[in-house]
């Protein structure tokens, strides 16, 4: 799909790693400029490195140092990146976290951290891309839809996990989230969509899958029998940006290996 997004913009959020580093990587090969995305000033130098990889690869982009979950931050990242890039055409809602617990210990602390980012993070940034989506208008010479929004969900708006409470409600209210957009700016052609990812090597699961042990009780929930890597992700975040995915808006795509169908009951349960 190369050069399928040349002549747009996308931000992502939460870029400077794991999921959203594959994603940057996989649309600026496509074509787009990308802005990457770092929480804090400690993951700066991450973020870096993933915006050398891409000018090396033949790339362009800048770096955004922004907390998701302020406003005053968000809103300072879109209107850095329409000064310098002129608009946003993509948005890819990535950045998240988890701060797990059982929910009779999980502190009031824990439940607003992982709600503010995973949650209140994606409804400030869709606000400013549709803002910006709108005041621009169509771009119909770079693409048939208005502006692309990707919400970064996971099986986990599907599946319930005892432990992460705070995580399931945040996926489950992206969902909603996710449908409500698509509905409401469908008739702008502004298209909203989710992917859910199941298992993929990144930092933040490293405890599912660093030792043989670990990796092969993860293998028993996957039917496709192998963990997913950050460029699957970016693979499919690359088609739904682009106009082969023109009448798609409103979904939840799930890449997971099968996860969702549950491999547990393959034997009868």
């Amino acid at each position: 799909m190369e050069n399928t997004l040349k002549g747009q913009t996308a931000i992502i959020t939460g870029a400077s790693s794991g999921i959203g580093t594959g994603v940057a990587k996989a649309l600026a090969a496509a074509g787009a400029t990308v802005v990457i995305n770092y929480p804090v000033e400690s993951s700066k130098p991450d973020a870096e490195a993933v915006l050398t990889d891409i000018i090396n690869a033949g790339g362009t982009g800048m770096t955004a140092q922004c907390d998701v979950s302020k406003e005053d931050q968000v809103i300072r990242m879109f209107a850095d990146t329409v000064a310098q890039y002129g608009t946003v055409d993509i948005l890819i809602n990535n950045a998240g976290l988890q701060r797990d617990a059982k929910f009779d210990e999980m502190t009031l602390d824990q439940w607003n951290l992982v709600i503010n980012v995973n949650l209140t993070g994606q409804f400030l940034c869709a606000r400013e891309a549709i803002r910006e989506f709108l005041r621009r208008g169509p771009r119909p010479d770079v693409s048939l839809a208005t502006g692309k929004i990707i919400c970064m969900s996971s099986v986990h708006e599907l599946i319930p996990w005892g432990g992460h409470v705070n995580y399931a409600t945040s996926k489950g209210g992206i969902k909603m989230l996710m449908q409500s957009l698509a509905q409401e700016y469908g008739d702008r052609k502004i298209r909203v969509n989710s992917i859910c990812p199941g298992a993929i090597q990144t930092p933040i699961n490293r405890a599912a899958w660093e030792t043989p042990q670990a990796l092969n009780s993860l293998m028993s929930l996957i039917p496709y029998n192998r963990i997913g890597q950050p460029q699957d992700i970016g693979n499919l975040a690359v088609f739904l940006s682009s106009d082969l995915s023109d009448y798609i808006t409103g979904a939840s795509i799930f890449i997971d290996g099968g996860m969702t169908v549950f491999e547990g009951f393959a034997t009868g349960g």
